[in-house]
């Protein structure tokens, strides 16, 4: 079986869904190795105490250098994460020679289905990137980045090495959370790379990158096995973005600017919510009351209110009050 290699980030309010990715892209991924970023002590520690055989985890004072130590401070929590994208698999490929493909995953995706049919499509190619394939509804949001960087595969030859430096260069010089410049966070540097870089896949396959921008677009339903499709194909990873857990137990799935136009896959997001329980059951066997990246149910509630019921401009105005105050 060949070794996949693959990278992630989190810290400890992230744990639990990492975790649930880890062992889904496992499960899917029979052959993967992923390399872990932690961005917190306590990441390491659970990570560890869990037995996560197919993952090798590293400590942020391990990775850090002076360029990235430089522009910390001056960066959001968000914003720092972001910048750190292309300097992880560029410190993997750096550090472990054996590393011909690396691929970097987002820690809140979660895999159903067998991932090859990605390696399939990328062959020989020195890079892969994927769209976020946008509804009509929200195209306008393309111009923050037409890609997505949940899902990034470089390879150790002269492009895949070429674009991965350009791109690290690029984060640690300006890496932010506003459009500037035709810059936005780590994911508008890939507008270029299609045009940029002939040996480039950009990924097809319609259960690959199905998110909460997207999902509308698609047809849901299950094959004879049981298993979630999208518009027929297999439902490979779905992006968790802003899903939450809660303190008393529950979920936050979405806001109403995604479902107010359809309502979010329940059989993708109910397959979720199970897999994070047992996470975090597991977890609390080795910390007792563990509760990282569990938000308060009550503050939520309150949030989702407001985004639902209150006109955006008193929303604004009530930013920019606070902004001054």
């Amino acid at each position: 079986m060949t070794t996949k290699y693959f990278c992630t980030l989190f810290d400890s309010n992230y744990l639990l869904k990492g975790v649930a990715m880890l062992e889904t892209l496992r499960k899917q991924c029979p052959g993967a190795h992923v390399f872990v970023l932690c961005m917190d002590e306590q990441t390491a520690t659970l990570l560890k105490h869990l037995g996560l055989d197919h993952v090798t985890c590293f400590a942020l004072a391990d990775f850090e250098d002076e360029a990235l130590l430089a522009v910390k401070s001056q960066r959001s929590i968000a914003e720092y994460c972001w910048t750190l994208s292309p300097c992880l698999p560029w410190y993997v490929l750096q550090n472990n020679p054996q590393v011909d493909l690396i691929t970097y995953v987002d820690a809140d995706l979660f895999f159903y289905s067998p991932v090859q049919p990605l390696f399939d499509e990328i062959g020989d190619a020195s890079i892969a990137i994927i769209e976020h394939r946008f509804t009509e509804r929200l195209k306008h949001l393309e111009v923050n980045g037409r890609f997505c960087v949940e899902w990034v595969s470089i390879r150790r030859d002269e492009q895949g090495l070429a674009c991965l430096s350009r791109w690290r260069d690029q984060c640690i010089e300006w890496c932010f959370y506003r459009l500037e410049d035709k810059r936005m966070g780590d994911q508008k540097y890939l507008d270029e790379w299609p045009e940029r870089y002939s040996s480039l896949v950009i990924l097809q396959h319609p259960g690959a990158g199905v998110a909460p921008w997207n999902y509308s677009k698609y047809q849901f339903g299950k094959d004879a096995a049981h298993q979630i499709t999208v518009d027929s194909a297999p439902l490979i990873f779905y992006h968790f973005h802003q899903f939450q857990l809660l303190d008393n137990g529950g979920f936050d799935r979405l806001s109403t600017f995604y479902t107010s136009e359809c309502a979010e896959p329940d059989a993708a997001y109910q397959t979720y919510e199970t897999h994070l329980k047992v996470a975090l059951q597991k977890v609390r066997e080795y910390v007792p009351g563990f509760g990282a990246g569990l938000k308060p149910a009550s503050h939520v509630a309150g949030r989702r209110w407001v985004h639902k019921y209150v006109p955006r401009w008193a929303k604004d105005a009530i930013r920019r009050f606070t902004r001054l105050s």
